[in-house]
């Protein structure tokens, strides 16, 4: 069997070796590897290594060495039967005082999914997620993403790494606020629902009162949809979040949370149901996409329910504002008259008309549009056939 040994900080170059395994093996040290598509690394957990012994075969790696490891300062040996093959003669090893590092060329790129040929990992061999992010020094824009691209086998090696599946907190965060708003507007359909049936018609001039505080808390938490869209955590267009979220906070904070003679109108009920309907059906939807759980049912829902609730929805609000109108005439809220040490003015009854009349057919109809070819482009272009007399 040919070994070498090294002093700290040089690189060695193993040509043509042999077989074989000591007579006494020792402890077997922590070895941390990490991969690139060309190549394996190893990382054995070994401080102040005297005369290491690393033999690289074409399937095979062995280490025998005395340093200070996990039990303390003794011979540490591993052996190691590679899936695949690799390059020894292009392989490399290098001592620090604070470690070994191990570099396997690999003979064909591509990802392994593990790096021993038995079924269960030893319990000293552990995966170095941290370097598997590194990318090529040379090269950083032409490194692939493992994380990306390989989901299914990263998900594998953190099962068998840690013995449950290892989330991101981005990915955990945005579940639990999908979670917590299906849930506030599930407890509204549900309040409205229920009150319906039991009052009838008394029930929808009760809607704010029943509703109106859990209405306000979810339509705040929206505003945070904007912020993910901004900072990359979903593909929401931006310009769309903008005008779906803040449109409905307008409505509700600008024009029926002021005006309390506004509470008691029917279309206050519609108009939250509705609401609250389309985002039970969106947020379930944004749960499962998550984790690539893809019921065409849960999708079709999602594409096409907005078709008769938004119409519905606007109808509602144009409604709402169209009775605003007067009381805010009265109490003059939001308008500022003059005299006044600004020397201007605004009047917010005239702000209501003029949106009503110039604003809300080109709103809607940008997002009718958007909306339309997001259904499109997920469900495809219905077929109509022509049947031959």
């Amino acid at each position: 069997m040919r070994t070498a040994s090294t002093t700290a900080g040089d690189w060695v170059h193993i040509r043509n070796p042999v077989g074989g395994t000591p007579d006494s093996p020792g402890i077997s040290p922590f070895v941390y590897w990490a991969q690139t598509e060309s190549s394996i690394s190893l990382r054995v957990d070994i401080r102040n290594v005297k005369d290491p012994k690393i033999n690289i075969e074409d399937s095979k790696v062995s280490f025998d060495a005395v340093g200070e490891g996990a039990r303390g300062e003794c011979e540490y040996h591993f052996e190691l039967d590679l899936p695949h093959d690799i390059c020894p003669k292009k392989s490399t090893f290098r001592v620090l005082d604070r470690d070994i590092t191990i570099h396997l060329q690999k003979k064909e790129n591509g990802w392994w999914s593990k790096v021993t040929t038995t079924h269960r990992k030893p319990a000293w061999l552990k995966v170095d997620f941290d370097r598997w992010k590194s990318p090529d020094d040379d090269e950083p824009e032409l490194e692939p993403n493992i994380m990306k691209d390989y989901p299914n086998m990263m998900d594998s090696l953190r099962t068998e790494e840690f013995g449950y599946k290892v989330e991101s907190l981005r990915k955990v965060y945005l579940f639990l606020y999908n979670l917590f708003q299906f849930v506030g507007y599930l407890y509204i359909v549900s309040v409205l629902t229920i009150r319906y049936l039991k009052d009838g018609q008394e029930a929808t001039h009760k809607a704010f009162d029943l509703v109106g505080f859990t209405m306000c808390y979810c339509q705040i938490l929206q505003m945070l949809e904007i912020a993910h869209a901004v900072f990359g955590f979903t593909k929401t267009s931006i310009p769309m979040s903008i005008m779906q979220i803040m449109g409905r906070n307008v409505i509700l904070f600008g024009t029926i949370n002021p005006e309390v003679r506004l509470h008691s109108h029917s279309f206050i009920f519609f108009l939250f149901y509705i609401w609250a309907l389309a985002d039970i059906i969106r947020y379930p939807f944004y749960m499962m996409q998550m984790y690539n759980v893809k019921p065409y049912l849960m999708t079709w829902l999602r594409y096409s329910c907005w078709i008769p609730l938004y119409p519905m929805g606007i109808l509602s609000e144009c409604v709402i504002i169209f009775n605003a109108i007067t009381f805010f005439e009265e109490t003059q809220k939001f308008s500022l008259l003059l005299p006044n040490s600004l020397n201007a003015t605004f009047y917010f009854p005239a702000l209501m008309r003029i949106y009503l009349l110039f604003g809300v057919f080109p709103a809607t109809s940008f997002i009718i549009k958007s909306m339309w070819r997001g259904r499109k482009k997920v469900l495809g272009t219905p077929k109509i056939v022509k049947v031959k007399d």
